[in-house]
């Protein structure tokens, strides 16, 4: 009795491929057609020849010199600037040789009457779909007295950066951007100048030198050429602007940011004014 049932068990169990194959066949079939169809789509997509039309949203505009104005003004600090401290260079006797007293890093330097320098003022937003060329000439950083020199520099996408070393001293120059790519090259003795550029806008950029740690300076890198920085006059000005309302920052290394806004009338010149106070942060 135990074996005739075992052996019926065996003959009357149906097979699992007899229950899966009816329903898993029609699936399967449907599966591979549409992908059959998905891959000669795809083929017949890339025969189409490619758009060569530009962007929606693509600067187009060119600006109208005779439309144009000039926004100018000056950047003050109100009260007493901070104490410059000595940079210690005794563990670079080449560099302190340089100097007959030790320099100052130039986180705050004013001029006449409060004027500040080394203040990048530029227009944050307003411009709209307008489209500018980089300049041909390139934006120059020296490094002199193991210094940087200017301490802020402003420049376009695509312009050249040009680095030059007029000290006899070997130097690393080691731009530390967060939206555009990192580089570090060494400049020895003799060296000729390194040339490079910024694919995309970013402000405030530090480039430090590795060989030297007090050495520092900023680089602003703009979509536009409506930009400037201050010297000892602190006075900037922004020419050629086409008539709009516009943003315009002031960015200070110790004291931040200001904004204002000012509107710009066709063949119109406008003045502004921004004023740091000494005892912010």
């Amino acid at each position: 009795m135990k074996r005739f049932c075992c052996r019926n068990h065996e003959t009357a169990a149906p097979s699992p491929r007899q229950h899966l194959l009816p329903a898993v066949l029609p699936q399967t079939i449907v599966l591979v057609a549409l992908v059959i169809s998905a891959s000669l789509a795809a083929c017949s997509s890339k025969q189409q020849p490619e758009s060569q039309e530009a962007a929606p949203n693509a600067p187009t505009a060119t600006v109208d010199p005779a439309t144009a104005g000039t926004i100018t003004g000056t950047v003050t600090l109100n009260g007493a600037p901070p104490e410059a401290h000595p940079i210690i260079m005794s563990a670079a006797p080449e560099c302190a040789k340089l100097h007959s007293s030790p320099p100052t890093y130039p986180e705050v330097v004013t001029g006449d009457n409060g004027a500040l320098a080394d203040v990048a003022v530029y227009v944050k937003s307003g411009l709209g779909n307008y489209r500018f060329d980089a300049p041909s000439a390139p934006a120059v950083l020296d490094q002199a007295g193991c210094m940087y020199e200017p301490h802020v520099l402003g420049l376009m996408v695509h312009q050249t950066l040009r680095v030059q070393n007029t000290d006899s001293i070997e130097h690393n120059v080691h731009p530390v951007p967060h939206q555009n790519k990192a580089w570090n090259k060494s400049q020895p003795i003799g060296g000729g100048p390194i040339d490079s550029s910024f694919e995309h806008p970013e402000l405030a950029i530090r480039v430090l030198c590795n060989l030297h740690p007090w050495m520092r300076a900023y680089l602003f890198v703009f979509s536009h050429p409506y930009f400037d920085v201050t010297t000892k006059s602190g006075a900037f000005a922004l020419k050629n602007l086409p008539p709009g309302t516009y943003t315009i920052e002031a960015w200070q290394e110790k004291y931040g940011t200001q904004d204002q806004t000012v509107t710009l009338a066709p063949h119109q010149s406008a003045q502004m004014s921004f004023t740091f106070q000494s005892g912010q942060k």
